[in-house]
C-alpha cells in the first residue's frame, strides 16, 4: 500500500500540506494591467476585489500605476499584473501565466514541490509580498512558475472603482 501511495504522489513521511485557493496570474505588457482589468470587467463581467498600485510617479498622471489587481470571474479568482523583469518567461505562443497557491505552510509546500521535481527560485520573501504574507517561487518541470504564499494577514486597502 505504501508503494501505491508513493506512486500516487503520497508518502508515508510527507507532511500534509493543504491549499486554500489557486489563482492564475495573467501577466500583461507593462503598463497595460489597468487596461486589461477594465477589459475583463467590460467583456466578461469580472469583479475587482483587490488592487495594489504604485504611487503616482509624475504629477501629470491622473491615476496611480497598477501593479496587480485581483478579479472574480465565473466563480474563480484571477490576478492581472504588469509584466516585470523577473516575471515568468514568455512561452513559445507568446502568452504569460503564473499560478499562485495559498497555504499556511509555505516552506513545506515549497519543499514538497522541489521533492516532486520543481526548482526553487530565489528566497522566500517576507510580509507584504504579492497578495499574501510570505511568498516563495518554484518552477515546475514543464516551465510554469508557481508563487506559493501565505494568506494576507491584513485587509487590502479599499479598491478603486
Amino acid at each position: 500500500m505504501a508503494n501505491q501511495e508513493i506512486q500516487n504522489g503520497g508518502s508515508e513521511k510527507a507532511s500534509e500540506v493543504t491549499f486554500s485557493v489557486v489563482k492564475p496570474q495573467l501577466l500583461v505588457e507593462a503598463p497595460k494591467a489597468n487596461e486589461a482589468v477594465q477589459f475583463y470587467k467590460a467583456a466578461f463581467g469580472a469583479v475587482e476585489t483587490a488592487r495594489i498600485t504604485q504611487p503616482k510617479r509624475k504629477a501629470e498622471q491622473e491615476i496611480p500605476h497598477i501593479i496587480s489587481a485581483e478579479l472574480q470571474l465565473a466563480g474563480s479568482n484571477i490576478v492581472v499584473s504588469d509584466l516585470a523583469d523577473d516575471s515568468a518567461p514568455v512561452n513559445t505562443v507568446g502568452t504569460r501565466i503564473t499560478f499562485s497557491l495559498e497555504t499556511e505552510d509555505v516552506e513545506s509546500a515549497i519543499s514538497k514541490a522541489v521533492a516532486a521535481g520543481a526548482v526553487a527560485e530565489g528566497e522566500i520573501v517576507e510580509e507584504g509580498a504579492c497578495f499574501g504574507g510570505r511568498v516563495g517561487k518554484v518552477k515546475d518541470p514543464y516551465g510554469f512558475v508557481w508563487l506559493i504564499s501565505s494568506p494576507a494577514k491584513k485587509p487590502v486597502a479599499d479598491v478603486e472603482a
